[in-house]
């Protein structure tokens, strides 16, 4: 185990990585791919670009999360979804890795009235769905740059390879790849926070530009507003 600086340990988080298996679940399950749950009226998102059906990436029950988050999230599914188009590159035109950028589809909806049933569109390379049916709890602690913010110098090597904790997680601290990246809320302007950490091809086969992470977030204060933006080094 990482030997955790006194002065570091009150700023720990805890964090959910979340245990997969292979398929799809019911409409409101969370997963990663696989079949959104979607109204009865509504189209599969598409891109604003190359109007090409967006790629089904994530989609968490907030009502179904660990005990300790219950609420922290609101209520509802969030769900995002995201253009990976290669032959325009929409991606890298529309700046993809911005937060609020239109190639990606980022909302929390509340799974109210009648369902589809929902097909997926045709498409190559449509990610293969992945379940996720429990969490495992870490503790979690903050990068060199966010601890400085507290006034905290991290010069431990050790630490630094393990800590903010890498891959797919639920909550704890970003991961980031270049300097602290936090949109703040276009209602507000309040800075938002993680919800969830998307890594390049951890429960997805999918990378952001070079080994690049991305990030979920959200307004504390208004739990509808959320974001997602990735960078690499």
């Amino acid at each position: 185990m990482t030997n955790i600086l006194p002065e570091i340990k009150p700023y720990k988080r805890d964090t959910w990585k979340p245990i997969t298996i292979e398929g799809d679940g019911v409409l409101t399950a969370s997963k990663f791919a696989g079949k959104p749950w979607l109204a009865k009226d509504e189209q599969w998102p598409k891109c604003p670009h190359c109007k090409n059906p967006l790629q089904f990436f994530l989609q968490l029950n907030l009502n179904q999360l660990p005990e300790a988050l219950q609420n922290e999230f609101g209520s509802g599914i969030l769900q995002m979804f995201y253009c990976t188009n290669v032959d325009t590159l929409c991606d890298v035109d529309y700046e993809g890795w911005e937060a609020f950028s239109d190639v990606h589809f980022i909302r929390i909806i509340q799974p109210e009235g009648e369902a589809q049933n929902v097909k997926i569109p045709k498409m190559e390379d449509f990610f293969p769905p992945k379940l996720i049916v429990d969490w495992q709890q870490l503790e979690d602690y903050p990068n060199y740059d966010e601890a400085a913010e507290f006034g905290i110098k991290l010069d431990d090597e050790l630490y630094e390879d393990n800590f903010p904790i890498q891959g797919d997680k639920l909550a704890g601290w970003p991961l980031w790849v270049q300097g602290i990246e936090y949109p703040n809320c276009p209602i507000c302007g309040e800075t938002m926070r993680l919800v969830f950490q998307v890594d390049s091809e951890d429960n997805l086969p999918f990378m952001f530009g070079d080994v690049g992470c991305g990030h979920i977030t959200q307004c504390k204060h208004h739990k509808n507003q959320v974001a997602f933006a990735w960078a690499c080094g």
